[in-house]
């Protein structure tokens, strides 16, 4: 089966200088990918510049010229946290037109799947302003692409990111279109994605918040996956999948405490995968967020491209975690969740 892959060495030159979000997490994962052989097996696909008529459906007219000005004046901070160099904007361009190259190849059939190797990552950009290490919403710019180019009316945004995606979240909040579904770690940053958030007017019910408690693994994961995703999916009937996949939840990671190992990433892509082969024809695109630990991301993503490309064999070299706290109890939280989106 056929497989994209989103990659060009310009998202390199988004230089955050002593920062976790820097160029070595594609440099290593490129490398690992070339290494294991995996690389052959995927059909390139070029990325390009996202216009200012694709990015303005997500963010003010306003906030993108001024992330140009302010990249071409030398750059700094945008806030605490997000890093801005004189070529940043440009990268910022290529990664949310690369995403939406690998919505186009999807939709017309040149392959199955995609990934998008991009950075800078995208999930908590909103209108206005930048945020957590992101400039534009890669992915709510793609999924406005795939509504406006492709005329599709529904789209499924999962995001496994350890962080809620708020700028998302924000995008599509009153739109009936979009499900947006999210696991994250809670409370933790932005703060926002409790499970009372659910949309509103028309997009009522089409935001489902799993705000999950530190410590959980795979098996939580899988729970949540099971019980409230392929369910509400279903229901739903997307007619594209994109997913925000943050590797940020691995065990390893030095950004959060959550639990999930590389071969819990594969059984999550696995569940999305037959998701797509159910219910959109098997379009399925996934774009990087965040995943900071560089073995631990680089052997995720190999898992997943392993999961997309039907390879039976997952590898992971880095196994069970080492510093487990005891998993926790999430019933009630499920439990609030279903209650909440009509599944119990």
């Amino acid at each position: 089966m056929s497989v994209g892959l989103v990659y060009d060495p310009i998202y390199l030159e988004h230089d955050t200088g002593p920062h976790v979000e820097v160029a070595s997490r594609l440099v290593e994962t490129v490398e690992h990918l070339e290494q294991t052989g995996i690389m052959k097996q995927l059909v390139r696909i070029s990325p390009r510049a996202a216009t200012m008529e694709e990015l303005s459906k997500v963010h003010s007219p306003g906030y993108i010229s001024y992330v140009e000005s302010f990249a071409q004046g030398g750059g700094g901070a945008l806030d605490p946290d997000t890093v801005v160099s004189p070529a940043s904007y440009n990268a910022a361009l290529y990664a949310a037109g690369g995403l939406i190259e690998a919505v186009d190849a999807v939709m017309a059939g040149k392959v199955k799947s995609a990934f998008a190797l991009v950075r800078p990552p995208g999930h908590h950009a909103v209108r206005w302003e930048a945020m957590g290490f992101c400039l534009f919403n890669n992915v709510a710019v793609a999924a406005r692409h795939a509504m406006d180019k492709h005329r599709l009316e529904r789209i499924l945004i999962a995001d496994y990111d350890v962080h809620h995606g708020n700028g998302t979240q924000d995008t599509f909040y009153s739109d009936p279109h979009v499900l947006y579904f999210s696991t994250h770690q809670y409370p933790f940053y932005p703060g926002s994605g409790r499970v009372e958030e659910t949309g509103e007017g028309d997009g009522e019910g089409a935001t489902v918040n799993v705000p999950l408690p530190a410590w959980c693994g795979d098996k939580e994961y899988l729970r949540v996956y099971d019980e409230v995703l392929v369910p509400v999916a279903r229901r739903f009937r997307p007619q594209l999948i994109l997913v925000s996949a943050g590797y940020d939840t691995h065990w390893r990671d030095q950004i959060s405490l959550m639990q999930l190992t590389v071969t819990g990433f594969a059984r999550l892509g696995r569940i999305l995968k037959g998701l797509a082969d159910e219910l959109c024809d098997e379009r399925l695109v996934f774009t990087l967020e965040g995943g900071y630990n560089l073995d631990a991301l680089a052997s995720s993503i190999r898992a997943t491209l392993d999961v997309l490309l039907g390879n039976p064999d997952i590898v992971d070299p880095l196994g069970e975690p080492t510093r487990a706290s005891g998993a926790p109890d999430i019933e009630a939280l499920l439990q609030a969740v279903k209650g909440t989106h009509g599944l119990a």
